[in-house]
């Protein structure tokens, strides 16, 4: 015969026609119970203390259903159960797991049970295991407190689907980017190609301009575009994250690790949003996409019904929260990079493919390097050093004045300010520079413009000035010669006069004449019949040449000496 399990207003129904004074028989025909039970359930509650004419209560209802409820009543355990009770400590401890991390399987317990002696069935660990250890029940869930209207923003990544991508000429899986006002149930949809910090920036500045204001508070999993160490109690976030949560004033507030229903909002619209927005549809590129998520946020999501509130999402929001919002302060926010670089020998960093000086003094050094859309900021030990405008790749900007004094003429290729320099040393100096950095390329001579220079760090400028005013006068600019002068110490006269070129040929022998030639097949110049004009020989003459020399004159040729052969020649 099976049992019928019977409530407790059966049984008080029972006893309240008990108290009446009515028969069994009457009893069990009102309430459909035998006689047998009636005549049980009235004697359960005499023995409890009940008399017939007190008016019974569902206390003792519920103590008279308690003792005639079939069941065991305090038996003592098997022998299976009393060997794990030994180890219940330690169960339980595998089983729960220390803060912070995952508990062992069962059976991975049961295998830790047999290498201590404690052989079991896997069915009486796990009846144990439920009964004393609180295996397998599911953790305790309480609603938490309605926020105010403006007070709380929801954010959370969801994977969609492949859409096609013009620029990379091939299918990418598509994100969105779900923001979702607590409050007004009402949300926002961004469509991204991935979970990087730009997008996850970009993402929210179009949320608070869709909504047209921002919320006191920010509610997100731990990203890691956004957190760079995820912490129950304290969390450390990106660096970029928070300056932007400092330029929008609101206040984040990451859930714990591995726990979705810290953001109850948006972890259920995620779905939501696939199957009743993206799923079914034809997309021809993300830029479609996110034009339809825009339409169907305030058409679709925006009108429906919500299940929990009752309320339309885009009407609360319009009637309730708009208005309360913190306005948007300030432009757009421009997202910046930070980096860590080292200053190479040649004084610049590299930072996104582009050169960027920095003063000497930190050579060899690790900076910190952040870049936005217009500037480069330097930083070496938390101060800013430098500042630079964006280059393009490929491209530098160098300060020359993070260079020393003694090479930044020569990298800048600046002959005026060696000029300058040799000024202040001299005038002969200056006038001598002047001359060598002449022409279109005066930078060819930069190295010997230094050299100068540096003699009369060496030699003295007044020393150095006196030869260049004598190199001068020559018409020598060669630093070489400058420092030879120096070196001789050949002091410059008051008037310096060339001596004229002397040749041991007239001068009208290196005169061309056209009829001369004509007159001349041979072409050999004509030399002129006066010999006032001939160039007087220089010295006295040469002795006659021994055997192995020049041969001596003949007698018959001019100078009247006898013609005789060399030595050793027939």
């Amino acid at each position: 015969m099976v049992y019928q399990e019977h409530g407790m207003w059966e049984v008080l129904e029972v006893l309240r026609r008990g108290h009446q004074g009515q028969s069994l028989r009457a009893i069990a025909a009102a309430t459909g119970r035998s006689r047998k039970t009636v005549r049980r359930y009235l004697t359960v509650a005499q023995s409890v203390g009940w008399r017939p004419e007190q008016e019974p209560d569902e206390a003792l209802a519920c103590r008279v259903l308690e003792r005639v409820r079939p069941g065991p009543r305090g038996t003592a355990p098997g022998e299976i159960e009393r060997w794990l009770l030994a180890h219940a400590d330690q169960i339980r401890n595998w089983l729960g797991g220390e803060e912070g991390r995952r508990g062992l399987t069962l059976t991975k317990v049961q295998r830790l049970l047999a290498r201590q002696g404690v052989v079991v069935p896997y069915s009486s660990l796990h009846r144990f295991a439920v009964q004393r250890c609180a295996f397998g029940r599911k953790r305790l869930t309480v609603r938490v407190a309605e926020t105010a209207p403006g007070e709380l923003a929801e954010v959370d990544f969801g994977r969609l689907g492949p859409v096609w991508d013009p620029q990379a000429q091939r299918h990418r899986t598509a994100y969105a980017l779900i923001v979702t006002l607590a409050y007004s149930r009402h949300q926002y949809v961004h469509i991204t190609a991935c979970q990087k910090l730009p997008e996850l920036l970009d993402g929210l500045e179009n949320a608070w301009e869709f909504f047209g204001g921002v919320t006191v508070r920010l509610v997100l999993d731990n990203l890691k575009a956004a957190v760079s160490r995820a912490d129950r109690y304290d969390p450390i976030f990106q660096r970029t994250f928070q300056e932007y949560a400092r330029h929008r004033g609101f206040v984040l507030d990451p859930t714990a690790p591995r726990d979705p229903t810290g953001k109850p909002h948006v972890e259920r619209t995620v779905p939501y949003v696939r199957e009743n927005f993206f799923r079914g549809e034809q997309w021809l590129d993300f830029a479609q996409v996110q034009r339809e998520a825009l339409a169907w946020c305030v058409q679709q999501a925006g009108t429906r019904r919500h299940g929990t509130t009752g309320q339309r999402p885009l009407v609360a929001f319009e009637e309730q929260e708009k208005s309360v919002l913190r306005p948007l302060a300030g432009g757009r926010f421009d997202t910046p990079h930070w980096g860590q670089c080292k200053v190479h020998p040649d004084h610049h960093i590299q930072f996104s493919n582009a050169l960027y000086s920095v003063p000497t003094r930190y050579l060899g050094q690790t900076v910190t390097v952040r870049g936005d859309r217009s500037l480069v900021r330097i930083y070496a030990q938390g101060q800013l050093i430098k500042t630079h405008p964006v280059q393009l790749p490929g491209h530098r900007s160098t300060d020359y004045e993070d260079y020393p004094d003694s090479l930044a003429p020569y990298a800048r290729r600046d002959p005026d300010r060696l000029i300058r320099e040799g000024r202040q040393q001299g005038e002969h100096i200056g006038r001598f520079l002047s001359a060598l950095l002449a022409g279109a390329f005066p930078w060819a001579h930069l190295r010997q413009a230094q050299k100068l220079l540096r003699l009369s760090q060496k030699y003295g400028g007044h020393r150095v000035d006196q030869a260049c005013q004598r190199s001068l006068a020559f018409d020598l600019l060669n630093v070489h010669r400058v420092e030879r002068i120096v070196l001789h110490g050949l002091a410059p006269t008051s008037r310096i006069v060339p001596r004229p070129a002397r040749f041991l040929r007239p001068a009208g022998s290196f005169t061309y004449s056209p009829i001369a030639s004509k007159e001349n097949p041979h072409g050999d110049p004509s030399v002129p019949q006066d010999r006032a004009q001939e160039a007087a020989p220089l010295g006295p003459a040469a002795d006659p040449a021994r055997p192995g020399g020049v041969c001596p004159q003949d007698p018959a040729a001019p100078g009247g000496l006898p013609r005789t052969r060399p030595a050793g020649r027939d």
